[in-house]
């Protein structure tokens, strides 16, 4: 049944903005989990890099403004509160904020668009957390479902990705690789999910759209141990497996298309994994690399964030969807995105 909401609530991941911030906001991200000190400090040096600011919370600003100018002119007209994860807003206290302003029941947007734990379930803990801190005034939480084949989150990419084939010279287009990026998981956690099966359609719907046949879906941004399977495979290793392959074939590989679909913004992943790492790994190569921006603020896709809005409070709700999957679920089953038998059901 469509329910009564009072409030958007907009539920990120969080980032440093500024270097004294940095070891702490990966303390926050890596408690409780078993990766090597080393690799924290390997990854504080990314942070470092770019002055030790990531761009993620300026680019959830942007989206929040942008959606609540969306909101004001098409309505439903309802506040938007933001708390993260990881780095401040945290979500605690902006469930005592959206309390102390009367607010009982919000309905939360992720900036993820595929299922999985750390993606989905995870959020959906951070929120039971935060609104038992808070107490018998927290207000209910429910949330918008994943968007992986919603017209709004593909449309935007796959207008970059012919605008990006149009820049290749006619005669390399068909045998340029078009690689999609998402963030690499644990297979534990990949095994108890649909991250693969959602991220393969989304990627599938774009190619197919585009015409394009020559594509594949690659991981980046790994930071467990190395004992621990993770899906593979990674960024860097594929381009130099496909450079190798033109080689012996007696050909080269001359242009690359980079999407990196797991993501909704140029984040610091994005920009050292992709813009820094693999860039760096192309030039050596000698392969000319585009790589194709997320979807960020597009109009279309802060359109598609009022649609589902719209969808979970209409009678009778327009579920839109690309391709060949059904829309996914609104309330998440028990079991859903389990990463481990001992995490405790959450209902929705």
């Amino acid at each position: 049944m469509p329910a009564s909401y009072d409030a958007i609530l907009f539920v990120s991941f969080g980032g440093p903005e500024g270097p004294d911030d940095v070891l702490p906001f990966l303390e926050n991200v890596l408690r409780g989990k078993n990766v090597p000190r080393e690799r924290m400090l390997e990854v504080a040096e990314h942070y470092q890099h770019f002055g030790g600011v990531s761009p993620i919370n300026e680019q959830c600003r942007e989206l929040i403004t942008a959606l609540e100018a969306e909101l004001a002119e098409h309505g439903p007209n309802l506040p938007v509160y933001w708390g993260n994860r990881n780095w401040d807003p945290m979500l605690p206290d902006t469930m005592q904020r959206m309390a102390d302003d009367g607010v009982k029941r919000a309905l939360a947007f992720f900036t993820s668009g595929f299922s999985c734990y750390s993606g989905c379930r995870q959020y959906r803990e951070d929120i039971m957390r935060a609104r038992e801190q808070v107490g018998d005034l927290a207000p209910e939480v429910d949330k918008i479902r994943v968007f992986f084949n919603h017209p709004g989150f593909l449309e935007p990419m796959i207008a970059s990705v012919r605008e990006a084939l149009d820049k290749i010279p006619a005669h390399h287009r068909e045998q340029t690789p078009l690689l999609f990026t998402a963030h690499s998981i644990p297979m534990s956690m990949a095994e108890n999910c649909k991250y693969e099966t959602q991220l393969n359609e989304a990627c599938r719907i774009v190619a197919d759209q585009v015409d394009h046949a020559n594509w594949d879906l690659v991981y980046q941004s790994r930071s467990g141990p190395p004992q621990q399977p993770w899906l593979e495979p990674d960024i860097c290793d594929h381009i130099e497996d496909l450079h190798k392959q033109r080689e012996e074939q007696g050909d080269r590989l001359e242009h690359l298309m980079i999407l990196p679909i797991g993501f909704i913004s140029d984040h610091m992943e994005v920009l050292f994994d992709l813009d820094t790492e693999a860039q760096e790994l192309c030039e050596k190569l000698g392969i000319h690399l585009q790589r194709i921006p997320t979807v960020g603020t597009h109009p279309r896709f802060v359109q598609m964030i009022r649609e589902l809005i719209t969808e979970r409070i209409s009678d009778d709700p327009q579920r839109l969807v690309l391709g060949n999957m059904p829309p996914n679920h609104d309330v998440c089953p028990e079991d859903c995105c389990l990463y481990t038998p001992t995490r405790p059901p959450v209902a929705r």
